[in-house]
């Protein structure tokens, strides 16, 4: 009896450690925390019922040999566990620490080039979630069964910054009758033209967050691989637009538990659950996010803070920098980089310069720019249109003329963007506001030549002329200002008529053959000169009265 007593308590033991394992999915690595408390913990439950199972009494804790050594190897493994925490830690290791991160310095103006409307990401994290929401709820067939995840990661895809998220089953019971066929789409939104779209697959994503069994892709990554200490998960799409989890592989360069960068990632098939290995410098190159914003923060601030050893970024703090609270991404050459400021650690309100690192790659480059910071940015932006209570987001960092630039979008109670705001790094008092990005940035363009920062650039544009129909006619406001839109028989242009300069265009009706003089531009052309049929016959009467009269 006693042998099957104490066969049942080793297969109970057994059991509890595999469910642990099964829901905790711990890393088996000596340099992970939680196998280390693991190995503690199962040494305390096993002292505890051995005490238990034994009836120890207190004068036996000291004479007991079995006793003895396993509180001995526990002390030893806790001692081990702190020695290992202060010996990778900053304080011994700060040199080792600053070097972490290589930092280049970079010149802005060249490595920051201007962008097309079409390539800024308009929208934050919170406001794509909204957009996605409002996807799902429109999509009938699916809303009752899925939600929208919160995952919405940035990325390049087709040169277009986008957002991405997948799906995941509204609740247990919807799991149970779905799981079969997986989850049928994501969602992709263009962060410049706000464009929601549900993406439907041939062949639904059988791996997720939301799974509960072998399938939940935590679980897969962990019965893959048993030893890979994970960072933070991302989902993205291929440029075949084929969804997958970027699993970063955690590399401790400092003893058991300092150092942390990035070694291996790991690319898993959210559909087929497939799974592949790269070394971080062989990742390839649509995988936008192998580092997470967070650890290149990080990165950086051991690079700014411990130039001259542990004590001196605590006590004097000579030289000592650190980024801004926040950050935000920028797309460049088809790579993500995340970007943050950097100011004085001794807290005041401007920056010293900014930070661009490589989700990728690492690579950072560090840009020597002294000027407002975010947060002072921010509320410049807001105090603009304080009257309409708008929320200004996290600045983006742009090339302006070869200005730094803050741009940021300001948003209203329910999350929506309504304006957009462009304020100057070195001079926050220079704050343009516009209903649309191109507005915004006219507007901001002048106010740089009234304040002396850029000179007015000459207008080089030829002037053309054309003569046609009117196909189409439309009038909008533009700064208080009417403006009648036309298109011509025989023209796919759009001209731009303002009333203020040529008030004959309200007379004008389609069908009417017009004249007009002007200057291309990018989305419509600028009119110059009118006439109507009306002007001509005018010119035409008044010629023939003078002959008459000579």
């Amino acid at each position: 009896m006693k042998k099957r007593s104490k066969f049942a308590i080793v297969v109970i033991l057994l059991a509890i450690a595999a469910i642990y394992y099964y829901v905790s999915i711990p890393a088996v690595n000596i340099h992970s925390a939680q196998t280390w408390f693991f190995v503690m913990t199962l040494f305390v439950v096993l002292i505890i019922y051995y005490a238990v199972r034994k009836r120890v009494t207190r004068v036996e804790l000291g004479t007991n040999k079995i006793l003895r050594s396993m509180i001995g190897l526990l002390v030893v493994f806790g001692i081990v566990y702190l020695a290992g925490s202060v010996l990778s830690s900053p304080i011994i290791n700060a040199k080792k620490y600053q070097k972490l991160m290589k930092v280049k310095t970079g010149e802005f103006s060249k490595d920051v080039k201007e962008l097309s409307y079409d390539r800024i990401p308009l929208l934050d994290k919170d406001t794509a979630a909204l957009l996605g929401d409002r996807k799902m709820g429109s999509m009938v067939d699916m809303v009752s069964q899925f939600e929208a995840d919160d995952i919405y990661s940035q990325i390049n895809y087709k040169n277009n910054p986008v957002r991405v998220t997948p799906l995941k089953y509204a609740n247990l019971i919807k799991w149970f009758t779905n799981r079969r066929e997986g989850i049928p789409a994501y969602i992709r939104i263009n962060m410049a033209t706000q464009t929601t779209e549900l993406v439907k697959l041939k062949e639904g994503i059988k791996y997720t967050t939301s799974e509960h069994l072998n399938r939940n892709i935590y679980r897969h990554l962990r019965f893959a691989h048993p030893t890979y200490i994970y960072g933070e998960l991302s989902f993205e799409i291929d440029e075949s637009g084929v969804p997958y989890w970027i699993a970063p592989v955690k590399k401790y360069n400092i003893g058991l538990f300092g150092g942390e960068t990035v070694g291996k990632v790991v690319l898993c098939n959210a559909v087929t659950g497939e799974t592949r290995t790269y070394d971080i410098k062989d990742v390839p190159s649509w995988v936008d996010r192998a580092y997470s914003a967070d650890i290149l923060v990080q990165l950086f601030d051991y690079y700014g803070t411990l130039k001259h050893g542990f004590l001196n970024s605590v006590l004097s703090q000579k030289d000592c920098l650190e980024t801004t609270d926040g950050y935000n991404y920028l797309a460049l050459d088809d790579d993500v980089w995340m970007y943050t400021g950097v100011t004085s650690v001794n807290g005041d309100q401007s920056n010293v310069g900014f930070v661009l690192a490589n989700q990728r790659t690492m690579e950072t480059k560090y840009y020597t720019v002294e000027g407002a910071t975010e947060a002072s940015a921010m509320s410049s932006a807001e105090g603009q249109v304080q009257n309409l209570k708008y929320e200004a987001t996290f600045p983006l960092l742009l090339n302006i003329s070869k200005e730094p630039t803050y741009f940021i979008a300001l948003k209203d109670d329910a999350g929506l963007v309504k304006k957009y705001a462009m304020v100057n790094v070195h001079k926050y008092q220079i704050v343009a506001i516009g209903d649309s990005v191109s507005q915004c940035e006219e507007n901001y363009r002048n106010l740089l030549g009234e304040n002396g920062i850029k000179k007015a650039e000459k207008d080089t544009r030829d002037v053309k002329k054309i003569t046609g129909k009117i196909t189409k006619i439309a009038q909008a406001v533009i700064d208080g200002t009417s403006h009648y839109y036309v298109m011509l028989e025989g023209s796919d242009d759009i001209f731009d008529t303002s009333v203020v300069d040529f008030i004959d265009i309200v007379k004008c009706e389609v069908g009417q053959t017009i004249s007009l003089e002007y200057k291309e531009g990018d989305k419509a052309n600028t009119v110059m000169s009118l006439k109507t049929e009306t002007d001509k016959e005018s010119n035409t009467q008044d010629k023939d009265t003078e002959n008459i009269n000579k």
